[in-house]
């Protein structure tokens, strides 16, 4: 299993979370990882981009602290990191995903 690099908790900011939320792509991701609670590999998230785009949202997510990927042979498996936010930012991502609209 291949390890990704991933900021800590410490090293989150919020500067970087909210440009993450700048791009609809990015909130549907989060929108389905929050959905289904589990990790999904990128096929799963059902996406309609192209690879080299949903790897770009993906590595913005990650360095902005809202997911975590784990590479599984060829799978990447995406985690949202809720628990972890909520401590940092109590509520944040609720509030961010209720507020903007599908």
């Amino acid at each position: 299993m291949r390890n990704i690099k991933h900021p800590l908790i410490e090293q989150i900011e919020l500067v970087d979370i909210m440009y993450a939320f700048s791009d609809s792509t990015r909130i549907d991701i989060v929108r389905q990882l929050k959905e289904s609670s589990r990790p999904m590999t990128c096929g799963e998230l059902g996406v309609d981009r192209p690879k080299s785009s949903m790897s770009h949202h993906f590595k913005i997510l990650r360095e902005a602290g809202i997911i975590e990927t784990t590479v599984e042979g060829k799978e990447h498996f995406n985690l949202l990191r809720l628990k972890e936010l909520n401590m940092k930012f109590p509520n944040l991502l609720n509030t961010l995903l209720e507020n903007i609209k599908k």
